[in-house]
Protein backbone atom coordinates (compact mmCIF):
# COMPACT_ATOMS: atom_id res chain seq x y z
CA UNK A 1 0.00 0.00 0.00
CA UNK A 2 2.81 2.39 0.85
CA UNK A 3 4.36 1.93 -2.59
CA UNK A 4 1.31 3.65 -4.16
CA UNK A 5 1.69 6.74 -2.01
CA UNK A 6 4.14 8.60 -4.33
CA UNK A 7 1.85 8.05 -7.30
CA UNK A 8 -1.17 9.26 -5.34
CA UNK A 9 0.74 12.35 -4.20
CA UNK A 10 1.75 13.15 -7.78
CA UNK A 11 -1.83 12.75 -8.97
CA UNK A 12 -3.14 14.89 -6.11
CA UNK A 13 -0.57 17.61 -6.81
CA UNK A 14 -1.41 17.58 -10.52
CA UNK A 15 -5.16 17.81 -9.86
CA UNK A 16 -4.67 20.63 -7.36
CA UNK A 17 -2.45 22.63 -9.72
CA UNK A 18 -4.82 22.01 -12.64
CA UNK A 19 -7.87 23.25 -10.73
CA UNK A 20 -5.92 26.18 -9.30
CA UNK A 21 -4.79 27.17 -12.78
CA UNK A 22 -8.34 26.96 -14.17
CA UNK A 23 -9.74 29.07 -11.31
CA UNK A 24 -7.05 31.75 -11.52
CA UNK A 25 -8.17 34.88 -13.41
CA UNK A 26 -6.26 35.52 -16.63
CA UNK A 27 -4.79 38.79 -15.33
CA UNK A 28 -3.12 36.98 -12.39
CA UNK A 29 -1.35 34.40 -14.58
CA UNK A 30 2.35 35.19 -15.02
CA UNK A 31 4.87 34.49 -17.78
CA UNK A 32 2.71 32.35 -20.12
CA UNK A 33 -0.92 32.23 -21.29
CA UNK A 34 -3.27 30.17 -19.15
CA UNK A 35 -3.75 27.51 -21.85
CA UNK A 36 0.00 26.88 -22.00
CA UNK A 37 0.12 26.52 -18.21
CA UNK A 38 -2.67 23.93 -18.33
CA UNK A 39 -0.76 21.95 -20.95
CA UNK A 40 2.47 22.15 -18.93
CA UNK A 41 0.67 20.95 -15.79
CA UNK A 42 -0.93 18.02 -17.59
CA UNK A 43 2.05 16.96 -19.73
CA UNK A 44 4.84 17.24 -17.16
CA UNK A 45 3.40 15.43 -14.17
CA UNK A 46 5.86 16.40 -11.42
CA UNK A 47 7.62 19.46 -12.78
CA UNK A 48 4.55 21.17 -14.30
CA UNK A 49 2.46 21.47 -11.12
CA UNK A 50 5.47 22.51 -9.02
CA UNK A 51 6.47 25.22 -11.50
CA UNK A 52 2.87 26.45 -11.64
CA UNK A 53 2.64 26.70 -7.86
CA UNK A 54 5.89 28.65 -7.54
CA UNK A 55 5.99 30.76 -10.71
CA UNK A 56 2.66 30.53 -12.50
CA UNK A 57 0.56 33.19 -10.84
CA UNK A 58 0.90 36.23 -8.64
CA UNK A 59 0.71 35.35 -4.98
CA UNK A 60 -0.77 37.63 -2.36
CA UNK A 61 0.45 38.08 1.17
CA UNK A 62 -0.87 35.69 3.78
CA UNK A 63 -4.29 36.76 4.95
CA UNK A 64 -4.73 39.02 1.95
CA UNK A 65 -6.43 36.50 -0.28
CA UNK A 66 -8.01 37.50 -3.52
CA UNK A 67 -9.74 40.80 -3.95
CA UNK A 68 -13.19 40.74 -2.39
CA UNK A 69 -16.23 41.49 -4.49
CA UNK A 70 -17.61 44.97 -4.32
CA UNK A 71 -20.98 43.80 -5.63
CA UNK A 72 -23.87 42.67 -3.42
CA UNK A 73 -23.61 39.09 -2.28
CA UNK A 74 -27.21 38.19 -1.52
CA UNK A 75 -30.38 39.59 -3.11
CA UNK A 76 -31.82 40.53 0.27
CA UNK A 77 -28.85 42.88 0.77
CA UNK A 78 -29.35 44.63 -2.56
CA UNK A 79 -31.49 47.77 -2.21
CA UNK A 80 -32.32 47.83 -5.94
CA UNK A 81 -33.66 44.28 -5.77
CA UNK A 82 -35.72 45.07 -2.67
CA UNK A 83 -37.08 48.21 -4.36
CA UNK A 84 -38.14 46.17 -7.41
CA UNK A 85 -39.94 43.69 -5.13
CA UNK A 86 -41.81 46.54 -3.42
CA UNK A 87 -42.80 48.00 -6.80
CA UNK A 88 -44.09 44.62 -8.01
CA UNK A 89 -46.04 44.17 -4.76
CA UNK A 90 -47.54 47.67 -5.08
CA UNK A 91 -48.51 47.02 -8.70
CA UNK A 92 -50.25 43.82 -7.62
CA UNK A 93 -52.15 45.71 -4.93
CA UNK A 94 -53.14 48.40 -7.43
CA UNK A 95 -54.48 45.75 -9.81
CA UNK A 96 -56.49 44.14 -7.00
CA UNK A 97 -57.84 47.54 -5.99
CA UNK A 98 -58.81 48.30 -9.60
CA UNK A 99 -60.60 44.95 -9.92
CA UNK A 100 -62.56 45.59 -6.72
CA UNK A 101 -63.40 49.09 -7.93
CA UNK A 102 -64.61 47.69 -11.27
CA UNK A 103 -66.75 45.09 -9.45
CA UNK A 104 -68.30 47.86 -7.36
CA UNK A 105 -69.11 49.82 -10.55
CA UNK A 106 -70.68 46.74 -12.13
CA UNK A 107 -72.82 46.15 -9.03
CA UNK A 108 -73.90 49.78 -9.06
CA UNK A 109 -74.86 49.54 -12.74
CA UNK A 110 -76.84 46.36 -12.09
CA UNK A 111 -78.83 48.03 -9.31
CA UNK A 112 -79.94 50.89 -11.62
Amino acid sequence: MLRYLPFLLIIALTIYAFIDCLNTPEEEVKHLPKVVWVLIILLFSIVGPVVWLFAGRTRTAAGGGRVRRTEWVAPDDNPEFLRSLREERDKGRDKEHDKEHDKDKDKGADND
